[in-house]
C-alpha cells in the first residue's frame, strides 16, 4: 500500500515537500490554559504575517522526562480540554504525542495529526492504534536511526493500514549528550515520498546535560532552522516559551517568543526561495 505525499490539515495548509513549509509550533509541554492561549496567539499573529500556514503543538504529557519528579504536563483530560479550547479559539489544526495505545482514539477526536515520539517510532502496538484512527501519523525519526531507517517504520504504517504518514528528522546521537542533523539525510527520508519536517527545536538538545534534565542550545535555533529549510521540506517544527528559563520542560532549547516573528520572516523567505514561489 502507498502512501500520499501530501497530508491536508485544514483549509489551505498541505503538508508537502513542494508546497508552502508548514509551521507546525507551540509549547513543548501544557504549563496552563492561558500560556497556551498567549503562544497561539502570538504564533497565528506571526504565521499570518508572513504567509506561513500553521497547526498549534503541545503535549498534555512528557512520559520520557529525565527524572521521575520532572513535570509531565496536564495529563490526557485537563490537556484535551485545553487544546481542544486552542484549535475552537484560534481557527488551528493540532499535533499532539501519544505513548500509548489506548491514547490513541481519544487524541483523534481533538487532533488532526498524532505524533508518535521517536522513543516509540517502531513499537507496533502503538503504531497500529494510531493507524486504526484514521488521522495521518506525524512519526519522529530516533535519535539512534539511520534515515534509511525510516523505510521500513513508514512501510510498517502503511501495512497497519494508516491513511498518511510524514516523517520527522530530529537529530542524531553523536557519543555522548550530543545530537548532530545530517543534512544529506534529508534527501534520504525525502526519497520516501512521504512530507519531510524537520524538529530543530529537538534537535538541540543535549541530552542529560543537567544531569537530572536534558539541556540544549536554543541560541542556535536560527542557524539550524535555516539550514533545515535550505532543503526544501514540508513542516519545520518549533517549541517557544516567553521566558525559556522558566519552562517545565525543555526550556533550554526552546526559542524565547520575541524572538518568533524575526525567524519567521528569514524562515519564509528562504522557504520560497529554495522553492521557487
Amino acid at each position: 500500500m502507498s502512501l500520499p505525499d501530501a497530508i491536508t490539515l485544514g483549509e489551505d495548509i498541505v503538508l508537502a515537500n513542494d508546497r508552502p513549509l508548514v509551521l507546525i509550533a507551540g509549547l513543548n509541554v501544557l504549563e496552563s490554559l492561558d500560556l497556551a492561549r498567549r503562544v497561539a496567539g502570538t504564533l497565528g499573529e506571526a504565521a499570518a504575517r508572513h504567509g506561513l500556514p500553521w497547526v498549534f503543538k503541545a503535549s498534555f504529557d512528557k512520559a520520557n522526562r529525565s527524572s521521575v519528579d520532572s513535570f509531565r504536563g496536564p495529563g490526557l483530560e485537563r490537556g484535551l480540554e485545553w487544546l481542544a479550547r486552542i484549535k475552537a479559539e484560534f481557527d488551528v489544526p493540532i499535533v499532539t504525542d501519544i505513548h500509548l495505545p489506548e491514547q490513541a482514539a481519544p487524541v483523534a477526536r481533538v487532533a488532526e495529526l498524532l505524533q508518535i515520539p521517536a522513543f516509540l517510532v517502531r513499537q507496533t502496538d502503538l503504531l497500529a492504534a494510531a493507524a486504526a484512527t484514521g488521522r495521518p501519523l506525524h512519526l519522529k525519526k530516533m535519535q539512534l536511526m539511520a534515515p534509511e531507517d525510516m523505510g521500513p517504520a513508514v512501510a510498517k504504517c502503511a501495512a497497519l493500514g494508516a491513511s498518511a504518514v510524514a516523517i520527522c528528522e530530529r537529530g542524531t546521537l553523536f557519543g555522548y549528550g550530543r545530537l548532530v542533523v545530517d543534512m544529506l539525510g534529508f534527501s534520504a527520508m525525502k526519497a520516501l515520498d512521504v512530507p519531510l519536517t524537520f524538529d530543530v527545536t529537538h534537535s538541540l538538545q543535549l541530552p542529560g546535560a543537567l544531569g537530572h534534565a536534558t539541556g540544549g542550545r536554543g541560541a542556535l535555533t536560527e542557524p539550524l532552522a535555516l539550514a533545515g529549510v535550505s532543503q526544501g521540506i514540508a513542516g519545520l517544527f518549533l517549541e517557544v516559551h516567553p521566558d525559556p528559563a522558566r519552562a517545565k520542560c525543555d526550556g533550554p532549547c526552546a526559542l524565547p517568543l520575541d524572538r518568533l516573528d524575526g525567524l519567521l520572516a528569514r524562515i519564509a523567505a528562504l522557504d520560497a526561495l529554495i522553492k521557487g514561489r
